[in-house]
């Protein structure tokens, strides 16, 4: 029998009731609270001392590697093991040993064997530890023309388009134009052609159509037609005026006449006497060219985008505006010239200027960032070292990036460097003999790719980018890499004289002594005392018209004579204070054509590009490199 025991309420002592279930309990409240709190501190406790006292998990290059990490990497954890190591090290994926077939010429034979080369893609802001000591950053040393020459072709040689199991030889032979001991066989008839064709077609097939190779004859060969010769290819003639006497160029004296171009951006809408004084004219030149240029305007103001070009030609201390024109943009809106009466007409465009279209590229882009991460200089030298490359190896391609990377600059996460060079055998280390092949540097938002090769023509070695343009730079801006930059290119008053006048250069200071170096290849034109002010004095004849001049020089170089060769880096001289100088610095000019420009903001050509069958060459090489790396083929641009 099933007793119940109702459903009447409990009894309980000294007249207190039941606690409601749905009523919270303060005590249990507080203990769960309690618990929860001791259990985290205890998890913080044990983590931090996993990770040794670390206070992030991984720095921000040290996340990037590991999302990059090879997906097929070993992935084993053995107990007790960590599962974030403290720092980044090279993994196997990184580093790649290929066994690589190269073409190697060997006296008159073409030897084909493989040659080991190491493919190494390094992610600079890791932790890499260098191998060995390397040369603290100086920008001299790094343009400097003491390059260690690049080894022969003969020593790598090229890619070669085949596998090659073993050594194999190929030599070849000049076809025979002359007599030769071999029998010449009798000549065919055309039945015995025809029955020739008949027999072998089953050979000549191209699907189901039968094909027969015949030589093409231009018939332009044996054209009679006059129009078909040029009898004035190669000739060149020169027309000079009638009893005029042709002599050598004049010496620069002091009273010798120099034009110049200032370029002045507008970048707030401004008085046009406003710009012009800003920009060191005095203020009568500023007022009278104004009232010229307003009423072609319709008003006296500059709006902002404007760029106002001013033609100057100085003779001694006397600095005259010649011409002014007005580009809105890129766009030329007028120019006004002096006629002989010295008044200000409507003139023509002069003739195009770079420093229009970059009259506003002179902000300097620096990304703050505080991850503490070296220098690129740094990091460049520490990965590359550890993966194998030498130091020689290193600094050529720290001299083949100066122009497009700043070293002093702090690493940034994501700044790569690949390269791909022979090496001695499967350890993938470098050595003296090793050469350098490829090459392929990200930093930041600029990817910089260049390939080696040997030019047919002239048997020199250099570095060109994907479309065959010498990596190098033609001229560099700055030729005391170590001096502070002090004055700028434009009117200006003058320090010593007291009057304004056209500063026709940029000044560059450094302490007395401090080496200068050449902007470019080029032929010493002068080197020697002038008596204009410059004090001691180079120029330099450039390819292409430009010309560089270094003034107020110490000393000269010893060797640096006029006719005598410079090369880009070379000590020209040292810097000093001769001449009309008020402290030790360098007066650095660029000329173009025969104009002064502002060596900052012309536009400067590329180096060395390839042509006709040299290119047709480098192509095929790179596409061999770009083949054997998986590198995608450049895009190509099509020409309407």
């Amino acid at each position: 029998m099933i007793r119940s025991f109702g459903n009447e309420p409990p009894l309980l002592a000294d007249g207190r009731r039941a606690p409601d279930r749905r009523e919270v309990s303060l005590r249990w409240l507080s203990g769960t609270f309690l618990t929860g709190i001791t259990s985290s501190v205890l998890m913080g406790v044990a983590l931090f001392a996993a990770l040794d006292g670390r206070q992030q998990l991984a720095i921000p290059a040290e996340a990037y590697a590991s999302i990059h990490a090879d997906a097929h990497a070993d992935t084993d954890v053995t107990r007790g093991g960590r599962l974030i190591a403290p720092a980044i090290a090279a993994k196997p994926s990184d580093r790649k040993i290929m066994e690589v077939s190269t073409v190697v010429h060997e006296g008159d034979k073409e030897v084909v064997r493989r040659q080991p080369f190491a493919r190494v893609k390094m992610t600079l802001a890791a932790n890499h530890v260098a191998t060995e000591d390397y040369p603290g950053f100086n920008p001299l040393t790094i343009f400097s023309a003491d390059e260690p020459e690049p080894s022969p072709a003969a020593r790598t040689g090229q890619i070669y388009g085949s596998d090659v199991e073993s050594e194999v030889s190929l030599k070849t032979v000049p076809y025979l134009t002359g007599k030769s001991g071999f029998q010449v066989a009798a000549g065919m008839s055309l039945d015995e052609i025809e029955e020739n064709v008949r027999s072998n077609g089953s050979v000549l097939t191209d699907g189901a159509a039968q094909i027969a190779a015949l030589y093409y004859v231009d018939p332009r060969r044996f054209s009679n037609d006059d129009n078909d010769v040029d009898l004035t290819a190669g000739l060149t003639a020169r027309v000079l005026e009638q009893n005029m006497t042709v002599s050598a160029p004049e010496s620069i004296t002091p009273q010798t006449e120099e034009f110049a171009d200032d370029i002045i951006p507008v970048r707030q809408d401004t008085p046009i006497v406003k710009a012009m004084m800003d920009s060191g004219y005095p203020e009568p030149q500023a007022k009278g060219l104004a009232s010229y240029l307003s009423p072609l305007t319709g008003s006296d103001l500059l709006s902002k985008g404007d760029v106002l070009r001013i033609g100057i030609l100085q003779r001694g201390e006397q600095a005259k505006i010649i011409r002014a024109s007005l580009y809105r943009g890129v766009r030329h809106l007028f120019t006004v010239s002096l006629d002989d009466h010295d008044r200000y007409v409507t003139g023509r465009e002069p003739p195009k200027l770079d420093a229009v279209t970059t009259a506003f590229d002179d902000s300097a882009m620096t990304a703050p960032s505080n991850q503490n991460l070296p220098r690129v200089y740094d990091g460049i030298y520490r990965a590359a070292l550890s993966y194998g490359m030498t130091k020689d190896m290193t600094a050529l391609i720290i001299k083949l990036l100066a122009s497009s990377v700043d070293f002093q600059a702090e690493l940034r996460p994501t700044d790569s460097l690949e390269a791909f060079f022979s090496v001695a055998d499967s350890s993938g280390q470098a050595t003296e003999d090793s050469d350098l092949l490829y090459v392929n540097a990200r930093f930041g938002d600029t990817q910089t790719r260049f390939y080696r090769f040997q030019d047919p023509e002239d048997g020199s070695i250099d570095y060109f980018d994907q479309d065959g343009k010498s990596i190098r730079q033609f001229l560099l801006r700055n030729p005391v890499p170590n001096g502070i930059f002090k004055s700028g290119f434009g009117m200006r008053r003058h320090p010593i004289l007291g009057f304004a006048r056209m500063h026709t250069g940029v000044d560059w200071a450094a302490p007395r002594g401090t080496a200068i170096i050449a902007v470019g290849n080029g032929t010493v034109e002068k080197a020697g005392w002038d008596s204009g002010g410059y004090g001691n004095q180079t120029i330099v004849r450039h390819a292409n018209g430009y010309e560089s001049s270094y003034n107020h020089q110490s000393a000269i170089a010893k060797g640096v004579v006029p006719g005598s060769k410079v090369r880009q880096g070379q000590v020209i001289g040292w810097v000093g204070t001769t001449g009309e100088s008020t402290g030790p610095h360098l007066h650095y000019e660029m000329i173009v054509n025969g104009t002064k420009v502002d060596p900052l903001r012309v536009r400067l050509p590329g180096g060395k590009s390839l042509k006709g069958e040299a290119l047709v060459k480098f192509e095929d090489e790179r596409k061999r490199i770009d083949t054997l790396l998986g590198n995608e083929p450049p895009p190509q641009v099509a020409s309407k």
